[in-house]
Protein backbone atom coordinates (compact mmCIF):
# COMPACT_ATOMS: atom_id res chain seq x y z
CA UNK A 1 0.00 0.00 0.00
CA UNK A 2 1.46 3.41 -0.92
CA UNK A 3 2.25 5.52 2.16
CA UNK A 4 0.37 8.48 0.66
CA UNK A 5 -2.85 6.42 0.48
CA UNK A 6 -2.48 5.35 4.10
CA UNK A 7 -1.96 8.97 5.24
CA UNK A 8 -4.95 10.12 3.17
CA UNK A 9 -7.18 7.49 4.81
CA UNK A 10 -6.05 8.61 8.29
CA UNK A 11 -6.75 12.28 7.44
CA UNK A 12 -10.18 11.41 6.06
CA UNK A 13 -10.97 9.56 9.29
CA UNK A 14 -9.67 12.52 11.33
CA UNK A 15 -11.65 15.23 9.54
CA UNK A 16 -14.88 13.49 8.56
CA UNK A 17 -16.84 14.10 11.77
CA UNK A 18 -17.79 10.97 13.66
CA UNK A 19 -15.61 8.01 12.76
CA UNK A 20 -15.99 4.45 14.06
CA UNK A 21 -13.45 1.69 13.42
CA UNK A 22 -14.62 -1.91 13.11
CA UNK A 23 -12.04 -4.66 12.74
CA UNK A 24 -12.20 -8.45 12.54
CA UNK A 25 -9.91 -11.46 12.53
CA UNK A 26 -8.11 -10.17 9.45
CA UNK A 27 -6.42 -7.70 11.80
CA UNK A 28 -5.79 -9.94 14.80
CA UNK A 29 -4.75 -13.27 13.23
CA UNK A 30 -1.23 -12.02 12.51
CA UNK A 31 2.01 -12.14 14.48
CA UNK A 32 1.69 -8.34 14.91
CA UNK A 33 -2.11 -8.35 15.49
CA UNK A 34 -1.88 -6.72 18.94
CA UNK A 35 0.39 -4.03 17.51
CA UNK A 36 -2.20 -3.30 14.81
CA UNK A 37 -4.97 -2.96 17.41
CA UNK A 38 -2.79 -0.60 19.45
CA UNK A 39 -2.22 1.46 16.29
CA UNK A 40 -5.99 1.61 15.73
CA UNK A 41 -6.51 2.76 19.33
CA UNK A 42 -3.76 5.38 18.94
CA UNK A 43 -5.50 6.77 15.85
CA UNK A 44 -8.91 6.88 17.56
CA UNK A 45 -7.48 8.77 20.55
CA UNK A 46 -5.38 11.10 18.42
CA UNK A 47 -8.41 12.14 16.36
CA UNK A 48 -10.87 12.36 19.27
CA UNK A 49 -13.07 9.53 18.00
CA UNK A 50 -13.66 8.17 21.50
CA UNK A 51 -16.35 8.73 24.14
CA UNK A 52 -19.47 9.72 22.21
CA UNK A 53 -22.18 8.30 19.94
CA UNK A 54 -21.03 7.07 16.54
CA UNK A 55 -17.33 6.65 17.29
CA UNK A 56 -15.04 4.18 19.01
CA UNK A 57 -12.95 1.08 18.34
CA UNK A 58 -15.16 -1.97 17.81
CA UNK A 59 -13.83 -5.51 17.45
CA UNK A 60 -16.04 -7.90 15.48
CA UNK A 61 -15.59 -11.14 17.38
CA UNK A 62 -15.34 -14.57 15.79
CA UNK A 63 -17.94 -16.01 18.18
CA UNK A 64 -20.81 -14.62 20.21
CA UNK A 65 -19.42 -14.67 23.76
CA UNK A 66 -15.73 -13.93 23.25
CA UNK A 67 -16.17 -10.67 25.17
CA UNK A 68 -17.94 -12.45 28.02
CA UNK A 69 -15.27 -15.13 28.37
CA UNK A 70 -12.54 -12.47 28.43
CA UNK A 71 -14.48 -10.51 31.06
CA UNK A 72 -14.59 -13.63 33.22
CA UNK A 73 -10.84 -14.23 33.28
CA UNK A 74 -10.29 -16.68 30.42
CA UNK A 75 -6.74 -15.37 30.03
CA UNK A 76 -4.14 -17.36 31.98
CA UNK A 77 -2.71 -14.22 33.58
CA UNK A 78 -5.97 -12.56 34.67
CA UNK A 79 -8.84 -13.04 37.07
CA UNK A 80 -12.35 -11.76 36.23
CA UNK A 81 -12.47 -8.03 35.55
CA UNK A 82 -9.03 -7.98 33.85
CA UNK A 83 -7.11 -8.01 37.14
CA UNK A 84 -3.67 -9.57 37.02
CA UNK A 85 -3.09 -12.78 38.95
CA UNK A 86 0.08 -11.32 40.49
CA UNK A 87 -1.94 -8.72 42.46
CA UNK A 88 -2.08 -10.04 46.03
CA UNK A 89 -5.18 -8.06 47.04
CA UNK A 90 -7.14 -9.46 44.08
CA UNK A 91 -5.95 -12.99 44.79
CA UNK A 92 -6.93 -12.68 48.45
CA UNK A 93 -10.45 -11.62 47.44
CA UNK A 94 -10.97 -14.69 45.27
CA UNK A 95 -9.19 -17.05 47.67
CA UNK A 96 -11.59 -16.00 50.43
CA UNK A 97 -14.62 -16.68 48.23
CA UNK A 98 -13.39 -19.94 46.71
CA UNK A 99 -11.57 -21.42 49.72
CA UNK A 100 -8.40 -22.18 47.74
CA UNK A 101 -4.87 -20.82 47.38
CA UNK A 102 -4.15 -19.28 43.97
CA UNK A 103 -0.74 -19.35 42.29
CA UNK A 104 0.61 -15.86 41.64
CA UNK A 105 2.28 -16.98 38.42
CA UNK A 106 0.30 -16.87 35.15
CA UNK A 107 -0.80 -20.15 33.61
CA UNK A 108 -0.14 -21.32 30.05
CA UNK A 109 -1.75 -20.24 26.81
CA UNK A 110 -2.96 -22.98 24.47
CA UNK A 111 0.17 -23.17 22.25
CA UNK A 112 2.34 -23.31 25.38
CA UNK A 113 0.20 -26.17 26.72
CA UNK A 114 0.96 -28.22 23.61
CA UNK A 115 4.70 -27.62 23.89
CA UNK A 116 4.66 -28.47 27.61
CA UNK A 117 2.66 -31.67 26.94
CA UNK A 118 5.28 -32.86 24.45
CA UNK A 119 7.98 -32.05 27.03
CA UNK A 120 6.13 -34.17 29.59
CA UNK A 121 5.33 -31.24 31.89
CA UNK A 122 1.62 -30.81 31.06
CA UNK A 123 -0.35 -33.92 31.96
CA UNK A 124 -4.05 -33.18 31.60
CA UNK A 125 -6.62 -30.93 29.92
CA UNK A 126 -10.34 -30.31 30.41
CA UNK A 127 -11.67 -28.98 27.10
CA UNK A 128 -15.24 -27.69 27.04
CA UNK A 129 -16.96 -26.60 23.83
CA UNK A 130 -13.84 -26.13 21.71
CA UNK A 131 -12.26 -28.24 18.98
CA UNK A 132 -8.54 -27.51 19.18
CA UNK A 133 -7.61 -30.55 17.08
CA UNK A 134 -9.26 -28.89 14.08
CA UNK A 135 -9.13 -25.17 14.83
CA UNK A 136 -5.54 -24.71 16.02
CA UNK A 137 -2.57 -24.38 13.65
CA UNK A 138 0.03 -27.05 12.88
CA UNK A 139 -2.45 -29.91 13.36
CA UNK A 140 0.14 -32.66 13.57
CA UNK A 141 1.86 -30.84 16.46
CA UNK A 142 -1.53 -30.47 18.22
CA UNK A 143 -2.40 -34.15 17.72
CA UNK A 144 0.97 -35.25 19.09
CA UNK A 145 0.41 -33.08 22.18
CA UNK A 146 -3.10 -34.50 22.76
CA UNK A 147 -1.74 -38.06 22.51
CA UNK A 148 1.04 -37.20 24.99
CA UNK A 149 -1.36 -36.17 27.78
CA UNK A 150 -2.21 -38.61 30.55
CA UNK A 151 -5.78 -37.37 30.88
CA UNK A 152 -7.85 -35.50 28.29
CA UNK A 153 -11.46 -34.72 29.23
CA UNK A 154 -13.70 -33.29 26.51
CA UNK A 155 -17.21 -31.97 27.13
CA UNK A 156 -19.19 -31.24 23.97
CA UNK A 157 -22.51 -31.78 22.21
CA UNK A 158 -20.83 -33.71 19.35
CA UNK A 159 -17.94 -36.12 18.98
CA UNK A 160 -15.66 -33.45 17.52
CA UNK A 161 -12.08 -34.00 16.36
CA UNK A 162 -10.59 -33.28 19.81
CA UNK A 163 -13.02 -35.70 21.48
CA UNK A 164 -11.57 -38.51 19.36
CA UNK A 165 -8.37 -38.21 21.43
CA UNK A 166 -10.18 -38.03 24.78
CA UNK A 167 -9.86 -40.45 27.66
CA UNK A 168 -13.19 -39.19 29.03
CA UNK A 169 -16.02 -37.71 26.95
CA UNK A 170 -18.71 -35.79 28.83
CA UNK A 171 -21.97 -34.70 27.16
CA UNK A 172 -22.43 -30.96 26.74
CA UNK A 173 -25.57 -28.85 26.46
CA UNK A 174 -26.61 -26.56 23.63
CA UNK A 175 -27.61 -22.95 24.22
CA UNK A 176 -31.26 -24.06 24.15
CA UNK A 177 -30.66 -26.37 27.13
CA UNK A 178 -29.21 -23.99 29.71
CA UNK A 179 -29.58 -20.66 31.47
CA UNK A 180 -26.85 -18.06 31.54
CA UNK A 181 -25.64 -14.88 29.87
CA UNK A 182 -23.76 -13.81 26.75
CA UNK A 183 -21.78 -10.56 26.61
CA UNK A 184 -21.22 -9.06 23.18
CA UNK A 185 -18.61 -6.66 21.80
CA UNK A 186 -20.41 -3.55 23.07
CA UNK A 187 -20.21 -4.96 26.61
CA UNK A 188 -23.94 -5.80 26.57
CA UNK A 189 -24.90 -8.61 28.95
CA UNK A 190 -27.97 -10.51 27.75
CA UNK A 191 -29.80 -13.47 29.25
CA UNK A 192 -29.82 -16.93 27.71
CA UNK A 193 -32.96 -18.80 28.76
CA UNK A 194 -33.39 -22.57 28.83
CA UNK A 195 -36.02 -23.64 26.30
CA UNK A 196 -35.84 -27.38 26.97
CA UNK A 197 -34.27 -29.77 29.52
CA UNK A 198 -30.70 -30.80 28.65
CA UNK A 199 -30.65 -34.17 26.86
CA UNK A 200 -27.66 -35.22 28.96
CA UNK A 201 -29.47 -34.41 32.20
CA UNK A 202 -27.08 -31.58 33.13
CA UNK A 203 -26.38 -28.11 31.79
CA UNK A 204 -22.67 -27.37 31.23
CA UNK A 205 -22.28 -25.49 34.51
CA UNK A 206 -23.84 -28.43 36.38
CA UNK A 207 -21.46 -30.89 34.72
CA UNK A 208 -18.46 -28.71 35.59
CA UNK A 209 -19.68 -28.36 39.18
CA UNK A 210 -20.15 -32.13 39.54
CA UNK A 211 -16.66 -32.80 38.22
CA UNK A 212 -15.14 -30.16 40.53
CA UNK A 213 -16.88 -31.66 43.56
CA UNK A 214 -15.74 -35.16 42.59
CA UNK A 215 -12.16 -33.87 42.50
CA UNK A 216 -12.49 -32.27 45.94
CA UNK A 217 -12.94 -28.65 44.83
CA UNK A 218 -16.22 -27.74 46.46
CA UNK A 219 -18.75 -25.85 44.33
CA UNK A 220 -22.37 -25.46 45.39
CA UNK A 221 -24.69 -23.44 43.14
CA UNK A 222 -28.39 -24.06 42.60
CA UNK A 223 -28.85 -21.78 39.60
CA UNK A 224 -26.68 -19.63 37.27
CA UNK A 225 -28.16 -16.54 38.96
CA UNK A 226 -26.11 -17.48 42.05
CA UNK A 227 -22.95 -17.54 39.91
CA UNK A 228 -23.83 -14.06 38.62
CA UNK A 229 -24.29 -12.90 42.22
CA UNK A 230 -20.76 -14.16 42.97
CA UNK A 231 -19.42 -12.32 39.91
CA UNK A 232 -21.09 -9.14 41.17
CA UNK A 233 -19.50 -9.54 44.61
CA UNK A 234 -15.99 -10.07 43.25
CA UNK A 235 -15.82 -7.86 40.14
CA UNK A 236 -16.20 -4.05 40.49
CA UNK A 237 -17.49 -3.51 36.93
CA UNK A 238 -20.27 -6.06 37.57
CA UNK A 239 -21.24 -4.99 41.12
CA UNK A 240 -24.75 -3.94 40.07
CA UNK A 241 -25.52 -6.84 37.72
CA UNK A 242 -28.10 -9.44 38.71
CA UNK A 243 -30.63 -11.66 36.96
CA UNK A 244 -33.42 -9.56 38.49
CA UNK A 245 -31.96 -6.41 36.94
CA UNK A 246 -31.45 -8.15 33.61
CA UNK A 247 -35.13 -9.15 33.66
CA UNK A 248 -36.08 -5.56 34.48
CA UNK A 249 -33.87 -3.80 31.91
CA UNK A 250 -33.61 -6.49 29.24
CA UNK A 251 -29.83 -6.14 28.99
CA UNK A 252 -27.01 -4.21 30.70
CA UNK A 253 -23.75 -2.77 29.43
CA UNK A 254 -20.97 -2.93 31.99
CA UNK A 255 -19.62 -1.12 34.02
CA UNK A 256 -22.72 -1.44 36.17
CA UNK A 257 -22.28 -0.40 39.82
CA UNK A 258 -23.40 2.22 42.33
CA UNK A 259 -22.11 5.02 40.08
CA UNK A 260 -23.88 3.66 36.97
CA UNK A 261 -26.79 1.52 38.25
CA UNK A 262 -28.34 1.08 34.78
CA UNK A 263 -25.06 0.32 33.02
CA UNK A 264 -22.80 2.36 30.75
CA UNK A 265 -23.86 2.72 27.10
CA UNK A 266 -20.78 4.82 26.21
CA UNK A 267 -17.38 4.58 27.87
CA UNK A 268 -14.54 7.13 28.06
CA UNK A 269 -16.85 10.18 27.92
CA UNK A 270 -14.78 12.39 30.24
CA UNK A 271 -11.69 10.27 30.80
CA UNK A 272 -10.28 6.77 30.56
CA UNK A 273 -10.29 4.37 33.50
CA UNK A 274 -6.55 5.01 33.80
CA UNK A 275 -7.02 8.79 33.51
CA UNK A 276 -5.12 9.99 30.46
CA UNK A 277 -4.96 7.77 27.42
CA UNK A 278 -1.76 5.87 26.69
CA UNK A 279 -0.20 6.07 23.24
CA UNK A 280 1.64 2.82 22.53
CA UNK A 281 4.68 2.79 20.28
CA UNK A 282 3.75 0.58 17.33
CA UNK A 283 6.80 0.16 15.13
CA UNK A 284 6.02 -2.32 12.37
CA UNK A 285 7.67 -5.72 12.81
CA UNK A 286 7.06 -8.00 9.80
CA UNK A 287 6.20 -11.66 10.19
CA UNK A 288 8.99 -14.19 10.02
CA UNK A 289 6.81 -16.29 7.70
CA UNK A 290 8.03 -15.22 4.26
CA UNK A 291 7.50 -16.44 0.72
CA UNK A 292 10.66 -17.62 -1.09
CA UNK A 293 11.56 -19.74 -4.09
CA UNK A 294 10.62 -22.97 -2.31
CA UNK A 295 7.33 -21.56 -0.97
CA UNK A 296 6.43 -18.72 -3.36
CA UNK A 297 2.71 -18.29 -2.57
CA UNK A 298 0.97 -16.95 0.53
CA UNK A 299 -1.99 -18.89 1.93
CA UNK A 300 -4.68 -17.16 3.97
CA UNK A 301 -7.63 -18.94 5.61
CA UNK A 302 -11.09 -17.82 6.69
CA UNK A 303 -14.76 -18.67 7.05
CA UNK A 304 -17.73 -18.94 4.71
CA UNK A 305 -21.21 -17.72 5.61
CA UNK A 306 -23.01 -21.08 5.49
CA UNK A 307 -20.60 -22.86 7.86
CA UNK A 308 -19.80 -21.86 11.45
CA UNK A 309 -16.22 -22.00 12.71
CA UNK A 310 -14.92 -25.61 12.46
CA UNK A 311 -18.34 -26.80 11.28
CA UNK A 312 -18.98 -29.15 14.22
CA UNK A 313 -22.61 -28.01 14.24
CA UNK A 314 -23.29 -26.75 10.70
CA UNK A 315 -21.71 -29.72 8.89
CA UNK A 316 -24.48 -31.83 10.41
CA UNK A 317 -27.18 -29.75 8.69
CA UNK A 318 -28.34 -29.09 5.13
CA UNK A 319 -25.94 -26.11 5.10
CA UNK A 320 -23.45 -28.51 3.54
CA UNK A 321 -25.49 -28.25 0.32
CA UNK A 322 -23.84 -24.83 -0.07
CA UNK A 323 -20.40 -25.80 1.17
CA UNK A 324 -19.77 -29.53 0.92
CA UNK A 325 -15.97 -29.30 1.00
CA UNK A 326 -13.16 -26.82 1.54
CA UNK A 327 -11.71 -25.66 -1.78
CA UNK A 328 -8.44 -23.90 -2.59
CA UNK A 329 -9.01 -20.61 -4.41
CA UNK A 330 -6.15 -19.88 -6.82
CA UNK A 331 -5.68 -17.10 -9.36
CA UNK A 332 -5.72 -18.21 -13.04
CA UNK A 333 -2.14 -16.99 -13.56
CA UNK A 334 -0.79 -19.10 -10.67
CA UNK A 335 -2.89 -22.08 -11.79
CA UNK A 336 -1.65 -21.88 -15.37
CA UNK A 337 2.00 -21.74 -14.27
CA UNK A 338 1.49 -25.05 -12.42
CA UNK A 339 -0.76 -26.81 -14.95
CA UNK A 340 -3.70 -26.74 -12.55
CA UNK A 341 -7.27 -26.69 -13.86
CA UNK A 342 -10.53 -25.98 -12.07
CA UNK A 343 -11.52 -29.04 -9.99
CA UNK A 344 -8.05 -30.66 -9.99
CA UNK A 345 -6.55 -32.16 -6.83
CA UNK A 346 -3.89 -29.72 -5.60
CA UNK A 347 -1.11 -30.63 -3.19
CA UNK A 348 -0.33 -27.77 -0.78
CA UNK A 349 3.06 -27.85 0.96
CA UNK A 350 4.20 -25.52 3.74
CA UNK A 351 7.11 -25.51 6.16
CA UNK A 352 5.16 -27.69 8.63
CA UNK A 353 3.04 -30.06 6.57
CA UNK A 354 1.06 -30.84 3.45
CA UNK A 355 -2.54 -31.52 2.45
CA UNK A 356 -4.63 -31.83 -0.70
CA UNK A 357 -7.67 -29.79 -1.78
CA UNK A 358 -9.61 -29.36 -4.98
CA UNK A 359 -8.79 -26.22 -6.99
CA UNK A 360 -11.21 -23.35 -7.47
CA UNK A 361 -9.57 -21.24 -10.19
CA UNK A 362 -10.90 -17.72 -9.66
CA UNK A 363 -9.98 -14.04 -9.82
CA UNK A 364 -11.40 -13.51 -6.32
CA UNK A 365 -7.82 -13.87 -5.08
CA UNK A 366 -4.80 -11.90 -6.26
CA UNK A 367 -1.82 -13.48 -8.01
CA UNK A 368 0.56 -14.86 -5.39
CA UNK A 369 -2.22 -15.46 -2.84
CA UNK A 370 -4.30 -18.62 -2.29
CA UNK A 371 -7.25 -19.01 0.07
CA UNK A 372 -9.22 -21.77 1.75
CA UNK A 373 -11.72 -22.35 4.55
CA UNK A 374 -11.31 -24.82 7.46
CA UNK A 375 -14.83 -26.12 8.09
CA UNK A 376 -14.23 -29.79 7.16
CA UNK A 377 -11.80 -31.91 9.22
CA UNK A 378 -10.55 -34.04 6.32
CA UNK A 379 -9.37 -30.91 4.47
CA UNK A 380 -6.43 -30.53 6.82
CA UNK A 381 -6.33 -26.75 6.34
CA UNK A 382 -4.49 -26.34 9.63
CA UNK A 383 -2.05 -29.14 8.87
CA UNK A 384 -0.24 -26.55 6.76
CA UNK A 385 -0.66 -23.40 8.90
CA UNK A 386 2.36 -22.72 11.10
CA UNK A 387 2.37 -22.11 14.83
CA UNK A 388 3.58 -18.54 14.43
CA UNK A 389 1.50 -16.36 16.74
CA UNK A 390 0.95 -12.86 18.04
CA UNK A 391 3.68 -11.63 20.38
CA UNK A 392 1.21 -10.57 23.11
CA UNK A 393 -1.80 -12.88 22.88
CA UNK A 394 -0.45 -15.97 21.10
CA UNK A 395 -3.35 -15.66 18.65
CA UNK A 396 -2.23 -17.87 15.72
CA UNK A 397 -1.13 -16.28 12.45
CA UNK A 398 -3.74 -17.95 10.24
CA UNK A 399 -3.57 -15.23 7.59
CA UNK A 400 0.02 -15.74 6.40
CA UNK A 401 1.47 -19.15 5.48
CA UNK A 402 4.06 -19.56 2.72
CA UNK A 403 3.17 -22.52 0.47
CA UNK A 404 3.88 -24.21 -2.84
CA UNK A 405 1.26 -25.95 -5.00
CA UNK A 406 1.45 -28.93 -7.34
CA UNK A 407 -1.08 -30.97 -9.28
CA UNK A 408 -1.62 -34.40 -7.65
CA UNK A 409 -3.93 -37.38 -8.11
CA UNK A 410 -5.00 -38.32 -4.57
CA UNK A 411 -5.35 -36.97 -1.01
CA UNK A 412 -2.33 -36.71 1.30
CA UNK A 413 -1.02 -39.35 3.70
CA UNK A 414 -2.33 -37.29 6.64
CA UNK A 415 -5.81 -37.22 5.11
CA UNK A 416 -5.75 -41.01 4.64
CA UNK A 417 -4.75 -41.45 8.31
CA UNK A 418 -7.42 -38.98 9.38
CA UNK A 419 -10.16 -40.90 7.56
CA UNK A 420 -9.01 -44.20 9.09
CA UNK A 421 -8.82 -42.68 12.59
CA UNK A 422 -12.28 -41.14 12.20
CA UNK A 423 -13.77 -44.47 11.12
CA UNK A 424 -12.19 -46.20 14.14
CA UNK A 425 -13.51 -43.59 16.59
CA UNK A 426 -17.00 -43.56 15.10
CA UNK A 427 -17.02 -47.35 15.43
CA UNK A 428 -16.10 -47.13 19.11
CA UNK A 429 -18.86 -44.58 19.63
CA UNK A 430 -21.48 -46.80 17.99
CA UNK A 431 -20.25 -49.79 20.04
CA UNK A 432 -20.62 -47.76 23.21
CA UNK A 433 -24.13 -46.61 22.28
CA UNK A 434 -25.13 -50.20 21.48
CA UNK A 435 -23.84 -51.42 24.84
CA UNK A 436 -25.69 -48.60 26.64
CA UNK A 437 -28.91 -49.49 24.82
CA UNK A 438 -28.58 -53.17 25.84
CA UNK A 439 -27.93 -52.30 29.46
Amino acid sequence: MPAADLRAAARLYATGGNGAIFYGLGVTEHSQGSTAVMGIANLAMLTGNIGRDGVGVNPLRGQNNVQGSCDMGSFPHELPGYRHISDSATRKLFEGEWGVTLDSEPGLRIPNMFDAALDGDFKGLYCQGEDIAQSDPNTQHVEAALRAMECLVVQDIFLNETAKFAHVFLPGASFLEKDGTFTNAERRISRVRKAMPPLSGKADWEGTMALANALGCEMNYNHPSEIMDEIARLTPTFNGVSYDKLEQLGSIQWPCNDNTPDGTPIMHIDEFVRGKGFFAMTEYVPTTERANRKFPLLLTTGRILSQYNVGAQTRRTDNSEWHGEDLLEIHPHDAEERGINHGDWVGINSRVGDTVLRADVTERVKPGVVYTTFHHPVSGANVITTDNSDWATNCPEYKVTAVQLSKVTEPSNWQARQKSFDKQQQGLLQKGLFQDARS
